[in-house]
């Protein structure tokens, strides 16, 4: 990504410098030997002020960011009823809350795995937050099984049970180990393997997985937090500290601004 950008940027700037007005364009080009004196003055005043480079790196960077925030949020208000409000979603939390979580998440994720508690305690500690649970298996089939297998428990009331039963085992979930957490979680096994194949459920993982694509979401896990009419919107990634997570109800509930 930095070569990218350093490329981009350089490439700005050797085709500002050469620009000049349309009018004087169209009365009288630049010649090869004038486009060749104007890249040597660019070459020499760029080695004497090399932090030039840094400075529009930085900038473009900057502007890169902003753009990809407004590009989320707009993304965000075009889906957030699905994102927030999907009715065939876990959730966890006030069922009127004023701050809405929504994770997209794997059970083969170590960085998933360690992030639940932290979450978890957040969200009872404030009180007034919700969190939506988005299956998002991309890691391994074992990932899809595990997923299917969650949703099928949550008929039977055993959604939060199972998953934090998968999110708790420290290793790599197969079809062995997934059947029996679920059943230790006090799952019906039987009636989870008749079910978990339904086209209901395989049609959830499926919109999960497009809306996570439409949101530009790729890794997991990733939060979006906002208000719970989805405004004041943020997408965050990677695992996130307890402490991290109450400010971001915090704020979030502020409109998005951090107090003085």
């Amino acid at each position: 990504m930095i070569r990218k950008t350093f490329g981009a940027t350089a490439a700005l700037l050797l085709g500002l410098t050469l620009a000049v007005p349309a009018h004087a364009q169209e009365e009288q080009p630049l010649t090869p030997k004038q486009a060749e004196g104007v890249r040597k003055i660019v070459r020499e005043y760029l080695m004497e002020h090399p932090e030039v480079i840094g400075e529009a790196v930085e900038a473009l960077r900057e502007k890169m960011r902003v753009q990809a925030e407004a590009d989320a949020k707009k993304a965000i208000e075009s889906r957030k009823d699905e994102l927030f409000n999907a009715k065939d979603d876990p959730v966890m939390g006030n069922a009127k809350a004023d701050v809405v979580l929504v994770e997209f998440f794997d059970y083969n994720c170590p960085y998933c795995k360690v992030v639940l508690d932290p979450m978890v305690e957040a969200m009872k500690a404030d009180g007034k937050t919700r969190v939506v649970f988005k299956e998002m298996p991309i890691l391994s089939e074992d990932s899809a099984t595990a997923a299917r297998v969650a949703l099928a428990a949550k008929k039977q009331g055993k959604y939060e049970e199972v998953h934090r039963a998968f999110m708790k085992y420290r290793g790599k979930l197969d079809d062995k180990t997934i059947f029996r957490l679920a059943g230790e979680a006090g799952a019906n096994v039987e009636q989870v393997k008749k079910e978990m194949m339904s086209p209901e459920i395989d049609k959830q993982i499926k919109k999960n997985i497009e809306l996570a694509h439409a949101l530009d979401i790729a890794s997991t896990p990733t939060f979006v937090v906002a208000e719970a009419n989805g405004n004041s919107s943020r997408v965050l990634s990677g695992a996130i500290e307890g402490n991290v997570f109450r400010q971001l109800f915090d704020i979030t509930r502020k409109g998005g601004k951090l107090s003085n």
